[in-house]
């Protein structure tokens, strides 16, 4: 668990980083949104490399799999795409402080429901206060 914990909590560091590094890409290059083409082109060539090294077979299962699975690609194109176009004018940290809401609120949901097959954590009075505090927290740290 520890490395799971560890592991995302990178991830997490990660996305402002991205989104201040797109958000530059964007305006040095004159186009955000060719900005977030360079940058999936790279991220594919990183997963590619990936899938090759550990096991590439599965890729051929993905046909058989039902097609709302495929819609989380839309998801981060459209996180991509909005991050590198309003950052620049919106700032990183008041970006990423909505993106976080967001995540707290969807995450909560997709949890308490069992959404997209995933393991049911039901939203308690603990977990909401938790939840709203860590929301409080990231609003505390983006205020001027």
């Amino acid at each position: 668990m520890p490395v799971h914990a560890l592991t995302m909590l990178a991830a997490g560091i990660g996305i402002p980083v991205l989104a201040a590094l797109n958000a530059r890409l964007g305006a040095f290059i004159g186009s955000p949104a060719a900005a977030a083409v360079i940058l999936f082109c790279v991220a594919l060539v990183v997963a590619l490399v990936t899938m090759f090294v550990i096991d590439p077979r599965p890729i051929t299962r993905a046909v058989e799999a039902p097609r709302h699975l495929f819609l989380g690609g839309i998801f981060v194109a459209f996180y991509v795409l909005s991050v590198t176009f309003i950052a620049p004018h919106f700032g990183v940290g008041r970006a990423i402080f909505f993106v976080l809401v967001g995540q707290l609120l969807s995450a909560a949901i997709i949890d308490h429901f069992g959404l997209f097959g995933a393991r049911t954590v039901p939203l308690t009075l603990n977990r909401a206060g938790g939840i709203a505090l860590m929301g409080i927290g990231v609003w505390l740290a983006q205020r001027g």
